[in-house]
């Protein structure tokens, strides 16, 4: 799959239409670029544009919006409720998929030098491109913002990492970087900007001062007013969502709102969010309300429901969830976007891919599948009641692994793809030959890592499939046999083909190890069918 990276340039404007729209043009319009979001705040006088390309075309992109930018914002007449320093005031690159940070490194690297080239004006480095520690945090370089800059730029320690040490009064500096995925959060309150604030300084990493930190790790936030929506907000960035999550935050924000008699009216997230923050705080509610939901949307409508995330507008998934922007964004939705008809078609074309490991794959997910159906068909009823609990823990394995091993069909199929590519590598010198046989050996172990990881898969799921085999409903017998078998016919289509492309791994160590776990993984199969079918066939007589 191609190499993929966001970049969310933030400019001084967020009122003027004709320049708003202009930026998201020259962004838009740039050869490899998908502009995925653009989100503009009245009070903040801000505007973030979220978009989505290959490393080289989103530094081109950015370039773009920054020239126009630097004919239509005049920093010397802004003002705003958002900290700012320059007419773009920060542009981040952060990897997406198939791109490391390293990568973003270099992004952010060659559009600060372009830019203080192109356009004349200081650039800072934060973030993991941060050439000084002191610089690493944007709000450290940010201090004291746009009126503070021509005093700023004169001190040695500022001196910027690209472009002269000159104050440019129209577009101020530049701050650029490359970080993990940041979330834009913000909760509302019905109250002063003041007690807001009061509410940011507990809850933010910084704190008050160094000997009073704030309780939350890796979170950035103030308090500001929303003239527009006559509202207060704790406006929080979050720096690592997998140290602290949006419910974390919402959940802090509003113990300390109810300590104050202060009303919490929802919250607001600004520009994209990954799939899996709102996951996560699905799962806290689920687990905290004792729910039980299994399907992704309707997770995600009960995160909505939750923080309140359309109390200022509509929160459209589709539209605000980044995984589903770069699926959408896709022309090519791969073998599981097929029909049934033209995936049997494709696995009979005369084409190594997608073969019977794809096939193995799609066989696995359809036995998950009816062990999830034959759960669904035990639970929710008066005459099963006394099944819930069980079946409440039962089938959200099932329903999980169905996802994970449909996505291996596709998975499988570009494995081996990559060993096909390798081999046709240029082969004429030495420094070729030895490229290409380290490529085909690193296909090579790909192709065997995909269908490793499905036998492993429903290895995981025998357990649960014996205990449905001895609490499911009965009427259900015959799907849960067909289960048993699909899932067998998956662990051993995936082990044929591990152990056909391991014979040409040149890695020893590597090969003996997988061979003797996917033996482990086909004794299992075949002890757990015949387990499976004989407690079928005990209880239905």
């Amino acid at each position: 799959m191609s190499k993929l990276v966001e970049c969310v340039p933030n400019f001084s404007e967020g009122n003027n239409k004709e320049v708003i729209d202009a930026i998201g043009q020259a962004i838009a319009q740039t050869p490899g670029c998908v502009l995925l979001d653009v989100d503009a705040g009245p009070s903040t006088n801000r505007t973030v544009y979220t978009f989505v390309g290959s490393p080289d075309d989103v530094v081109t992109g950015a370039l773009r919006a920054a020239r126009v930018a630097l004919q239509l914002i005049d920093m010397g007449k802004h003002k705003g409720e958002h900290p700012r320093m320059g007419a773009l005031d920060v542009c981040p690159f952060v990897p997406v998929r198939n791109v490391t940070m390293d990568e973003c490194v270099c992004c952010a690297t060659r559009f600060g030098q372009q830019l203080s080239e192109e356009l004349g004006v200081p650039v800072y480095l934060y973030g993991e491109a941060a050439r000084q520690e002191s610089r690493r945090s944007l709000p450290a370089i940010r201090a004291g913002e746009y009126e503070a800059l021509p005093e700023k730029l004169t001190k040695a320690e500022w001196v910027p990492d690209f472009g002269s040490a000159s104050f440019v009064p129209r577009w101020g500096a530049t701050v650029t970087g490359a970080r993990m995925f940041l979330i834009a959060y913000n909760i509302n309150l019905l109250c002063t900007k003041e007690l807001a604030h009061r509410i940011a300084l507990n809850i933010r990493e910084q704190g008050r001062a160094k000997d009073q930190p704030g309780r939350l790790k890796k979170v950035q936030a103030m308090g500001w007013y929303l003239d527009e929506e006559n509202i207060a907000q704790v406006s929080t960035n979050l720096l690592d969502f997998e140290i602290t999550s949006l419910y974390t935050v919402f959940e802090e924000v509003r113990k300390d709102a109810q300590e104050l008699t202060l009303p919490v009216v929802g919250s607001q997230l600004v520009g994209l969010v990954p799939k899996k923050a709102m996951l996560d705080a699905a799962e806290y509610y689920i687990q905290k309300e004792n729910l039980f939901i299994l399907e992704e949307e309707q997770k995600i409508r009960l995160v909505v429901s939750r923080l309140g995330l359309d109390s200022l507008s509509p929160f459209n998934p589709q539209e605000r969830i980044i995984e589903y922007l770069v699926q959408s964004g896709q022309a090519d939705g791969g073998l599981v976007s097929k029909s049934l008809r033209a995936f049997v078609h494709a696995v009979g074309a005369r084409s190594a891919a997608p073969g019977g490991g794809s096939v193995a794959a799609a066989m696995a997910a359809l036995g998950a599948a009816l062990g999830c159906m034959a759960g669904l068909m035990s639970s929710g009823k008066r005459q099963f009641e006394a099944l819930e609990s069980v079946m409440r823990k039962l089938i959200p394995p099932f329903h999980q692994a169905m996802g994970e091993l449909v996505a291996m069909v596709d998975a499988d199929s570009l494995a081996f793809s990559g060993y096909l590519d390798a081999m046709k590598l240029p082969k004429n010198t030495p420094e070729e030959r030895e490229k290409r046989t380290a490529a085909m050996q690193q296909g090579l172990k790909r192709a065997v890592d995909v269908p490793f990881a499905l036998a492993e898969k429903v290895t995981a799921l025998w357990p649960t499939l014996r205990e449905m085999a001895r609490y499911g409903n009965l009427a259900c017998k015959s799907d849960l046999q067909v289960a048993a078998k699909a899932l067998e016919a998956g662990v051993f289509g995936a082990s044929f083909n591990v152990v056909t492309n391991l014979k040409d791994v040149a890695d020893e160590a590597f090969r003996e190890e997988v061979h003797s776990r996917v033996s482990g993984f086909l004794a299992e199969a075949q002890q757990s069918v015949a387990a499976v079918l004989e407690l079928l066939e005990s209880r239905a007589q």
